[in-house]
C-alpha cells in the first residue's frame, strides 16, 4: 500500500472487474423460497473465477443480503435485469455437480409432481466434502467380464433380456421372481452383464437389510467397480461414492431410494426392487417415488428397466398392459415346484368340519399342525404379525368403543411385561399415563378387550403352545438379517422378515383380515405383497413348505396367494382402479389446507379440461370453536392430462406465494389418499 493511501476498512468492498466473456452467471440459489421464485439469479463473475465458475459447479452468492450456496447453471452475454447484478462472491468447488443430464432429470421430476427444482436437486446431490472429492476415484475399471446367468433360464426370455442387456438395446421388462428365488444374485448377474459392455446400472432397494445382501452379491462379481448410496452412511462416504459414480469411475450404483437420483454414467439399465414398498415414495417436497423416477431416467436415456419383486403393483401392471414394458416370468411349472403350499381358512369342507371354529380363531388348529410339523422335521417357522407391541389397542369388552385415556383422549394400549409381580396396566399411547381403573364414556362399563394383538404378545402365547422351542422376535427394536435353519418360531411384523438357512419350514400370516381390512385405497395389494415376501422364504412344497394365511379363501388377494399368481391379481386390480377412476388410472393430486386456501387455489387454479374435483373433506384436526382446520381436496385427471395438471397447481401455488398467502401442500399421485 503506497504511502499517504487510506486503509481500507473491513467489509468496504474491492474494485472488481468482470470477465472478459460471458460475464454474467445464472445460479440457482440452495435456500427455501417461495413457489414465484422458482427460477435462476443472475449475477456478475470476477475476472479471478473466470476460470473456475463453470456450469455445473457449486458457488456461493449473496442472497436477500446472505452469503448463500448455489448452482451456476450457465453463463451468458448479457441480463435481462436492468439494476446493478451483485458478484459471484466464490467458487466452492470447480467441480461440475450438476451436469445438463442431471438438471435435465431434475427439471422433469419437478415438472411430474409440481414441485420446485431446488427442492429436486436437495435430494438429488448430497452435501459437498472437500476430503471426499481429493480421495475419490477418477479412472475407470476395466469392465469385468460377461457373467454366466443359467439361473436366467428358468424365465421365459430371461436369456433374451441379458442379451439385451449386452448389446445396449432398452429392453424393460415387469420381473416377476420365483419362489425362494435368490435375486440379489440375479440382479447382480443383470448388472455384471450390463457393465461388461461398458455401460452403467443403477439398483435402488427398499431398506438397508436389502441393501446389505445385494451388496454381497454384486461385490462377488464386480469387486470395485460397485458402490452403495444410501442416507445411512456418512457424509464424507456417501459423497466419495457419489463422484465416483459421476466421474464414471463406478459403473454399478446400488441404494436405497436416495440413489434414484444418482448420476450414473452412460446409464443402461435400471431396477427398481419391490417398487410397492412405501420406503420407495420420498417423504420431501415434491414427493418422488423411486420406480416413476427411474421410469423416466430408463426412458430418457435409452436404457433398460426392471421392475421386479415377487408381488406385482398395480403401477407395474400399467406398465405390461400399455406395451411399454413386458413380462419376464418363469413357466407355471417353474412356479409350482419352486412354491409353498398355501392354505387359507375355509378353503374346503374338511378344514371346517374338523375345526368349526376356525373362521373366528386367531390361529386355527390348520396353522398348529403346519407349525409343530415344521418344528418337528427340524425347520423354524415364519410368524408374521401386522403390528409389533403388545396389544397395541384396545376397546370397551362390551360396546367395543375404542378406549381412550379420560386425560387426554389418546388410544389405550397394553405395555406388556410385568411390575411388582403383576401384568403391567393400560396405558396411554400419546401421555404414557396408566390407566388401571378403566371405565367406558359410553356404557359404563369396566371391562377391556383387545381389537389388535402385537408380535410381542404373540411370541408369549406362541412360547406356551410350542414349550421347549425358542422364540425369537425381529421387528422395530431389533430387525434379524438371518437365522439359522434349526426349529424355533421367529415372530416379526411385515418387512422384518430374516432369512432362514434353507428356508423356513412354515409360515403363519396371522390376522389377515386386519391387513385387508385397514381403510386405503392399497390395503388389498399391500396385504399381499407382505404374503409373497413371507411366503417366497418358506421351502418348496416337495420340501415340506406349508403357508397358512388367516384369511377367508374366497377374497380374491388369498385366491392370488393360493394360485401364486400376482400378475392376475395386479390386472384385476388395476382393472378396478381404471372403472373407480383412482391411480394409476388416473392422475392424481392431493391438496391439503385450511377451507378458505383450498377455495382461494381453486379460484386461481386453470385446471385441465378432465379435471374433477372431489371434496374437500376435513382431516381430523378442528379448532377451538369445533370447526375443521385443515380440508383434503382431491383432484384427478386422465393420464394424458398428469403433466398439465402439476402445472396448473404449480402455476396456482406461485401467484398465492407471490401474494403471501397461506401454503398449501400439494401431492401428486399419494401413496395415501384418505
Amino acid at each position: 500500500m503506497a504511502a499517504g493511501q487510506p486503509r481500507k476498512r473491513k467489509g468496504e468492498e474491492t474494485e472488481r472487474t468482470a470477465a472478459a466473456t460471458s460475464p454474467i452467471a445464472r445460479v440457482l440459489v440452495d435456500v427455501p423460497l417461495p413457489v414465484h421464485l422458482d427460477r435462476p439469479f443472475d449475477y456478475r463473475v470476477p475476472d479471478r473465477l473466470d476460470a473456475d465458475a463453470q456450469p455445473g459447479c457449486r458457488v456461493r452468492v449473496r442472497f436477500r443480503g446472505k452469503l448463500v450456496d448455489g448452482y451456476l447453471l450457465e453463463r451468458v452475454e448479457t441480463s435481462d435485469f436492468k439494476g446493478n447484478l451483485a458478484w459471484l462472491e466464490r467458487v466452492s468447488s470447480p467441480e461440475a455437480v450438476l451436469t445438463p443430464d442431471m438438471l435435465a432429470q431434475a427439471q422433469a421430476v419437478a415438472h411430474r409432481y409440481g414441485g420446485m427444482l431446488v427442492d429436486v436437486l436437495r435430494l438429488a446431490i448430497p452435501p459437498r466434502s472437500a476430503a471426499a472429492e481429493k480421495s475419490a476415484r477418477r479412472e475407470p475399471l476395466p469392465p469385468p467380464q460377461r457373467p454366466e446367468t443359467p439361473a436366467w433360464q428358468r424365465y421365459q426370455h430371461g436369456q433374451s433380456f441379458l442379451d439385451a442387456l449386452h448389446a445396449g438395446r432398452p429392453a424393460r421388462a415387469v420381473w416377476q421372481a420365483l419362489p425362494g428365488e435368490d435375486w440379489p444374485a440375479r440382479l447382480a448377474e443383470a448388472a455384471a452383464t450390463t457393465a461388461s459392455a461398458g455401460r452403467g446400472a443403477l439398483i435402488v432397494v427398499p431398506d438397508h437389510r436389502d441393501l446389505k445382501r445385494l451388496h454381497s452379491a454384486c461385490a462377488a462379481l464386480l469387486g470395485d467397480d460397485v458402490v452403495t448410496l444410501t442416507a445411512d452412511s456418512g457424509p464424507a462416504e456417501r459423497y466419495k461414492h457419489w463422484l465416483a459414480a459421476l466421474r464414471g469411475a463406478a459403473r454399478v450404483v446400488i441404494g436405497t431410494r436416495a440413489a434414484m437420483f444418482a448420476p450414473v454414467r452412460d446409464l443402461g439399465l435400471a431396477v427398481v426392487w419391490d417398487d410397492g414398498d412405501d420406503l420407495h415414495s420420498y417423504p420431501q417436497v415434491p414427493y418422488p417415488h423411486t420406480r416413476d423416477v427411474l421410469t423416466q431416467r430408463a426412458h430418457t436415456a435409452g436404457a433398460a428397466l426392471i421392475v421386479g419383486g415377487f408381488a406385482r403393483t398395480a403401477e407395474a401392471a400399467l406398465l405390461v398392459e400399455s406395451g411399454w414394458a413386458h413380462e419376464l416370468v418363469a413357466h407355471r411349472t417353474e412356479v409350482r415346484s419352486a412354491a409353498p403350499r398355501v392354505t387359507s381358512i375355509g378353503e374346503d369342507d374338511t378344514q371346517l368340519a374338523r375345526d368349526p371354529a376356525a373362521r373366528a380363531a386367531r390361529l386355527p388348529s390348520v396353522g398348529f399342525e403346519a407349525a409343530r410339523a415344521a418344528l418337528n422335521n427340524g425347520a423354524p417357522v415364519l410368524v408374521q404379525v401386522p403390528r409389533r407391541g403388545y396389544v397395541p389397542a384396545l376397546a370397551c369388552g362390551d360396546c367395543r368403543e375404542r378406549a381412550r385415556c379420560r386425560r387426554c383422549a389418546g388410544p389405550l394400549a397394553l405395555p406388556g411385561g410385568t411390575e411388582d409381580g403383576m401384568p403391567k396396566p393400560a396405558a396411554c399411547q400419546w401421555c404414557g399415563a396408566a390407566e388401571a381403573a378403566f371405565k367406558c364414556p359410553q356404557c359404563g362399563s369396566r371391562r377391556l378387550r383387545a381389537v389388535a394383538v402385537g408380535a410381542g404378545r404373540t411370541a408369549e402365547e406362541l412360547g406356551r403352545a410350542f414349550p421347549g422351542f425358542p422364540v425369537r422376535t425381529s421387528g422395530a427394536g431389533e430387525i434379524l438379517a438371518d437365522v439359522p435353519g434349526k426349529p424355533a418360531l421367529i415372530v416379526c411384523t411385515p418387512g422384518a422378515e430374516p432369512v432362514a438357512d434353507g428356508g423356513y419350514g412354515a409360515a403363519l400370516l396371522l390376522d389377515g383380515r386386519t391387513m385387508l381390512g385397514r381403510p386405503e385405497l392399497r390395503a388389498s395389494e399391500t396385504a399381499l405383497r407382505k404374503w409373497f415376501a413371507a411366503a417366497a422364504l418358506v421351502r418348496p412344497a416337495s420340501e415340506g413348505g406349508r403357508v397358512v394365511v388367516m384369511a377367508e379363501s374366497s377374497l380374491q388377494p388369498v385366491q392370488a396367494l393360493v394360485r401364486w399368481d400376482p400378475a392376475w391379481y395386479a390386472a384385476q386390480e388395476l382393472a378396478e382402479r381404471a372403472e373407480l377412476g383412482f391411480p394409476p388410472a388416473r392422475r392424481v393430486a392431493a391438496v391439503d389446507g385450511t377451507p378458505d386456501a383450498i377455495e382461494a387455489l381453486l379460484d386461481s387454479a386453470d385446471l385441465p379440461a378432465s379435471a374433477e374435483v372431489l371434496g374437500p373433506v376435513p382431516l381430523g384436526e378442528v379448532d377451538e370453536d369445533g370447526n375443521s382446520e385443515r380440508e383434503r381436496l382431491i383432484v384427478r385427471v386422465d393420464r394424458s392430462e398428469g403433466r398439465a395438471l402439476a402445472d396448473s397447481l404449480h402455476a396456482a401455488q406461485a401467484i398465492r406465494a407471490a401474494r403471501k398467502a397461506t401454503e398449501l401442500r400439494v401431492r401428486l399421485d399419494p401413496l395415501e389418499m384418505l
